[in-house]
């Protein structure tokens, strides 16, 4: 009975502890915050990605029975509209955001394959960042400028980081062929 008696007040003693620093806040012990407005579905809804300024989160979602991405503004708690960046044909994955949200890199299949493209939503067209690479790509990050855009390339028969500078549309990190 010692021995649980003993236990018991090293328990409470730690928890006492851990309420006084402030770690029974941490998300150790909160549940997740499950949002509403639009951004979950009863399909897959994955690959979320925050622009820095915390105000926009792009994740894939299958909702429209199609790989597509959406673009969900956390502060009016809605989807806002990317018109032309989903397709019918082909599946859209992995987003990532530049710091405003302006700026959306993505995988696509359009092609056939998987490429890299970057999405404007001032002008609200996609531009092709892997026209010559052979092989798939995956895992896109932007800058927060939006100018410089790396991913994951297999162009060599593994895995590779490139990066491709927007305002000159150079690519660098693999030999080009």
């Amino acid at each position: 009975m010692f021995a649980f008696g003993s236990r018991s007040l090293l328990w409470l003693i730690i928890l006492l502890g851990l309420s006084l620093t402030g770690c029974l806040d941490t998300q150790l012990f909160n549940q997740p915050q499950i949002l509403t407005g639009g951004i979950n579905s009863q399909t897959p809804d994955e690959h979320p990605a925050y622009s820095s300024d915390g105000r926009y989160l792009a994740f894939a979602s299958d909702r429209n029975n199609n790989r597509d991405i959406f673009l969900y503004d956390l502060q009016e708690r809605r989807l806002v509209s990317i018109p032309n960046l989903n397709r019918r044909d082909s599946r859209q994955d992995q987003p990532a955001l530049s710091a405003d949200g302006r700026f959306i890199a993505y995988v696509s299949s359009e092609r056939g394959k998987t490429d890299i493209f970057v999405y404007d939503r001032q002008i609200q067209r996609s531009r092709l960042l892997t026209s010559n690479i052979r092989g798939s790509v995956r895992h896109p990050t932007i800058t927060g400028d939006g100018r410089y855009v790396a991913f994951e390339s297999s162009q060599l028969g593994q895995w590779h980081i490139a990066i491709v500078d927007r305002g000159t549309q150079a690519a660098s990190g693999f030999q080009q062929q």
